[in-house]
């Protein structure tokens, strides 16, 4: 499905994020002296983790940190890249991708 699209060059790195969620998972894939600036507002938090926060008293980091807050899946490119990739994203059938933030020195 996303084989075409890694073809292209345009992926500089892929970061899953299930356990250890957006805090841990996401750093792994830069560079020293690289991070990752997210926009808390580029995606919807579905219902249910805000339900969990709420009801556990559980910090906005932990949340981050302990769950995936609706994102499965992470793509870094260049800025130039990004039409290319939601397109190819969106060719593959991937039809929620959005841009969650910028790669930060």
């Amino acid at each position: 499905m996303i084989r075409p699209l890694l073809a292209t060059g345009h992926i500089k790195g892929m970061a899953h994020i299930t356990g250890g969620g957006i805090t841990e998972n996401l750093p792994r894939i830069f560079p020293e002296g690289c991070a990752a600036e997210i926009d808390r507002r580029a995606w919807t938090v579905p219902p249910v983790f805000s339900f969990i926060a709420r009801e556990g008293g559980i910090a906005d980091d932990e949340m981050l940190r302990a769950f995936n807050m609706g994102i499965g899946l992470i793509v870094a490119c260049a800025e130039t890249s990004v039409p290319q990739v939601l397109a190819g994203l969106a060719a593959a059938g991937e039809t929620s991708a959005c841009v969650l933030g910028r790669i930060v020195a």
